[in-house]
C-alpha cells in the first residue's frame, strides 16, 4: 500500500522531469520544494485601468497594461450580438500586429442561433457556438468580430490545429429522445457533445467530427509532428484522457481512431497519484466512439469512458485544460488530489510515460484552486486559469503563471465591478499568447469578455 500523502501537497512534484520539459536546472528546482512558503512567489499587484474602457478591471504586476474587447452585446458584423460566456480562445493567425483569435461561446440555451444564416449552424436550436475576432495590437484595438459557428452547446475549451484551425468542443452530452438538463425532451434536437472544426476565415462547415467521441469534451492539443490530437474529458465520477489517431494527417475530418489512455498499475488517479516517478502508459482503443448513453440506463456522458475502463484504461476525475509544448501534452485536473483541489500531470509522448508534476494541497486553496485552461508560457512553465468556487468579493479569480521551479505566481486578479454587480468570481478561461510572446490574451467568463495584456514579461520571466 501507498503511504498517504499530507494535505499540504503541492509544489513541483517532480523536479528533474520539470527541469527536462521547460529547459531549468535541475538544481535550481530543488530549492523551491524546501520553501517555508510552499513555493508560492507573490507579485504586488495594484489595480489598473482598462485601455479601452477606463474602467478598473483587473490588477496587474508593475508596468502591465492592457485593453479589453469582444464584450458580450457587441454588434456582430454579419448581425447579432456577441454572446455571453466567453470560454476556451486561441491565437489562429497573426501577420506583424494584426492578430486573429477564435473564442468559444459556452452557452446552454435552447434559444436558436446568436447569428442569422444557415451557414455555419450545426443545431437551429441551440445557441452555442464560437467568434472570430481580429486585433490591432499597433492601436490596441479590437477590427472586427463575427460568428463563425453557431447551433451548438456549452463550447468550453477547445485547441489550435498546427494547420491553423480552432477546434472548439461541446462539454455536454445529449442524445436525441432524452432530457436536456431536466427540461422537456427536444425532439427536434441533434446529438451534442462533438468537437467541432473552425477555420480561420469564415465560418464552420459545421460538421462534428464523430469518430472523436461523443463526450463531455473540454480541450485539444495536437502533436504537430505526428497530427495525433489529444482531448481531456470533464465528467465528475469519471473522466477519460484520450487520444485520437487521424486516418490522414491534417485532416482530422477524415475519421480516425479514438483511444484512452492506460496509466500502467493505476486504475484510479482522481486522488492518490504517484509523487516524483513516471508512469508507463498505454492506450486501449474505444470501438463505439459515438456511444455517448451506457447501454439502456440514464448515465448520459460517460458510455465513450466506460468502455475505456472495462478495458483497463485509467480513470481521472474533471480533465480540462490541454496544452502541447516540445514533445509532452500538459493536462489539469481541477478537482483532482488528495485535497480535491487540483493536479496538473504531463505526458511524454516519445517515452510514453505520465507524471504529476503539481497538486495543490488544502492549506493552499486559499492562494491557489481549481486549474482550469492552460497555455506554455514563452518563459517557460505554464499560465493557468483559476476556475474556483471560493472565489468572489474580497478576492477574485486570478490567472497563474506555474514557473518551472514550480512557483505559481499570481499574474492577475479579476476585480469586475459593473452594474452594481461584483463579478471578481467570474472565472478566467481561453489564456494564449501572440506569436512573438508579447501579448497575454484571456477572457472574464461573466459578464463575457477578452483582455489583452502586455508588459515587461522578460524581467517577469526571469524573477521566479
Amino acid at each position: 500500500m501507498r503511504s498517504p500523502v499530507d494535505s499540504g501537497r503541492r509544489r513541483l512534484l517532480s523536479s528533474g522531469l520539470m527541469a527536462l520539459a521547460w529547459g531549468g536546472a535541475a538544481t535550481s528546482l530543488l530549492p523551491s520544494l524546501a520553501r517555508a512558503d510552499g513555493g508560492r512567489s507573490r507579485l504586488p499587484l495594484s489595480p489598473v485601468a482598462d485601455g479601452a474602457t477606463g474602467r478598473e478591471l483587473l490588477r496587474l504586476p508593475e508596468g502591465f497594461r492592457y485593453f479589453s474587447f469582444g464584450w458580450a452585446g457587441d454588434r456582430l458584423a454579419g448581425g447579432g450580438k456577441v454572446p455571453a460566456s466567453a470560454d476556451g480562445m486561441g491565437v489562429i493567425s497573426q501577420e506583424g500586429q494584426r492578430v486573429r483569435l477564435i473564442r468559444n461561446q459556452e452557452l446552454n440555451l435552447i434559444t436558436g442561433p446568436f447569428a442569422p444564416g444557415e451557414s455555419g449552424c450545426y443545431d437551429p436550436l441551440c445557441g452555442g457556438g464560437t467568434v472570430t475576432m481580429e486585433l490591432d495590437l499597433e492601436s490596441e484595438s479590437l477590427v472586427s468580430v463575427d460568428a463563425s459557428l453557431t447551433g451548438t452547446l456549452l463550447n468550453c475549451a477547445g485547441g489550435v490545429t498546427p494547420w491553423g484551425s480552432w477546434m472548439s468542443c461541446e462539454e455536454i452530452v445529449h442524445i436525441n429522445g432524452h432530457a436536456l438538463g431536466g427540461a422537456p425532451d427536444h425532439d427536434q434536437m441533434r446529438d451534442h457533445g462533438f468537437v467541432f472544426e473552425v477555420p480561420s476565415d469564415g465560418r464552420s462547415s459545421a460538421q462534428p467530427l464523430k469518430e472523436m467521441g461523443l463526450f463531455r469534451h473540454e480541450a485539444v492539443a495536437i502533436d504537430p509532428d505526428s497530427g495525433v490530437a489529444y482531448l481531456t474529458e470533464d465528467q465528475y465520477t469519471q473522466a477519460g484522457f484520450y487520444r485520437f489517431v487521424p486516418k490522414t494527417k491534417g485532416k482530422l475530418a477524415d475519421g480516425g481512431q479514438l483511444q484512452m489512455l492506460v496509466a500502467k498499475g493505476y486504475p484510479d488517479l482522481r486522488r492518490e497519484a504517484p509523487r516524483n516517478q513516471t508512469i508507463d502508459v498505454d492506450w486501449v482503443s474505444i470501438d463505439d466512439p459515438g456511444a455517448g448513453r451506457l447501454n439502456d440506463d440514464d448515465r448520459i456522458g460517460i458510455g465513450i469512458s466506460q468502455q475505456g475502463i472495462d478495458r483497463g484504461a485509467t480513470r481521472f476525475t474533471r480533465l480540462e485544460g490541454c496544452a502541447y509544448r516540445d514533445g509532452r501534452i500538459y493536462f489539469t485536473s481541477t478537482d483532482g488530489g488528495n485535497a480535491a483541489a487540483g493536479q496538473v500531470f504531463m505526458l511524454d509522448i516519445k517515452q510514453n510515460q505520465l507524471s504529476l508534476i503539481y497538486e495543490i494541497g488544502a492549506e493552499e486553496r486559499p492562494d491557489f484552486d481549481y486549474p482550469d485552461n492552460i497555455t506554455p508560457a514563452p518563459g517557460g512553465g505554464l499560465i493557468i486559469c483559476e476556475d474556483s468556487a471560493l472565489r468572489g468579493p474580497g478576492r477574485g479569480q486570478a490567472l497563474y503563471w506555474l514557473s518551472p521551479k514550480g512557483q505559481p505566481v499570481q499574474l492577475a486578479i479579476n476585480q469586475v465591478k459593473l452594474g452594481g454587480r461584483d463579478l471578481s468570481g467570474a472565472e478566467w478561461a481561453g489564456c494564449c499568447f501572440s506569436r512573438d510572446g508579447k501579448w497575454l490574451f484571456a477572457n472574464i467568463y461573466t459578464p463575457g469578455f477578452s483582455v489583452a495584456i502586455t508588459g515587461p514579461w522578460e524581467s517577469l520571466w526571469r524573477s521566479a
